[in-house]
């Protein structure tokens, strides 16, 4: 019988990540690359790494993930996010913890739409009185 694993969404932004967890030694593939390859920036596997290391689970479960959708830092926030909530499927006790951090929640913040007789969503075109 295979090993159970956790499944949970991230998201934030316009970034979706799907994130599959299970007991294992800590390997990471995101869209069949390393969490090295994908995310190059040390900041940006930190934040994936958050859940994990607030837990203290860091090394303990092998991650598989799909990630499609807006920016890299973006995707590093979702990742982050579906990892916090794939850890909750997997213990619900750890939920206090990740909470205070505010890990579990999503991120509201998006872009703003443009608005019909506007430059952007709030910028006007240059006004001249004469």
């Amino acid at each position: 019988m295979p090993e159970k694993r956790y499944y949970a969404t991230g998201k934030r932004k316009t970034a979706v990540a799907r994130v599959w967890i299970k007991p294992g030694s800590g390997n990471f593939v995101i869209n069949g690359r390393s969490l090295d390859d994908y995310f190059p920036l040390e900041e940006l596997k930190i934040m994936v790494n958050k859940p994990f290391m607030l837990t203290g689970n860091i090394g303990k479960f092998d991650v598989v993930a799909n990630i499609y959708g807006g920016g890299i830092p973006a995707q590093a926030w979702a990742l982050g996010h579906g990892l916090a909530k794939a850890l909750l499927e997997y213990n619900s006790n750890l939920r206090t913890t990740l909470k205070k951090q505010g890990l579990i929640t999503r991120d509201p913040r998006a872009k703003e739409r443009k608005k019909y007789g506007k430059k952007a969503a709030r910028a006007s075109f240059q006004f001249s009185k004469r």
